[in-house]
């Protein structure tokens, strides 16, 4: 089953739960899959591995926003954002612990050939197809250049 039909099926389940904020967050997913099965040159597809970069991208965006909603003294708002990201990052798969991460990006530089800053891009480019949903970009690029530097 594809993150799409399982959004989906689970829109449902929302509905029937009366869940209110799960169904308001399967819903904006939904939306945001719609727009890039529409989108020119999609040929109304989405394949699982798009999915995850909206998916991610929407929890990093509910995360965000739930941070500045505290800054700015409103908790209200605040919950509200945190428990949709937690809805959202339900389909996101597991998130790499900082050591898994650092084996990651050191296999990369060996499948690579990096050794220094100059390849930061040829590093950068592999690392975010193969983390893509399970490590944020900005740890990531600072990983990968505390590691090109030494």
């Amino acid at each position: 089953m594809t993150l799409f039909e399982q959004v989906s099926k689970d829109i449902v389940s929302a509905m029937k739960a009366k869940d209110k904020v799960r169904l308001q967050a399967l819903r904006n997913i939904k939306k945001y899959f719609i727009e890039a099965k529409t989108a020119p040159g999609a040929n109304d597809e989405l394949t699982d591995a798009a999915a995850l970069k909206i998916l991610a991208k929407l929890a990093k965006q509910g995360r965000d926003t739930a941070a500045l909603y505290t800054e700015q003294g409103r908790p209200d708002l605040a919950e509200e954002e945190a428990s949709q990201a937690a809805v959202i990052e339900e389909y996101l798969p597991r998130a790499l612990s900082a050591e898994e991460l650092e084996a990651e990006i050191r296999a990369i530089m060996e499948e690579t050939g990096a050794c220094s800053p100059k390849d930061m891009g040829k590093v950068m480019g592999v690392a975010s197809k193969k983390l893509a949903g399970r490590a944020d970009g900005k740890a990531v690029s600072e990983l990968v250049k505390r590691l090109l530097a030494q």
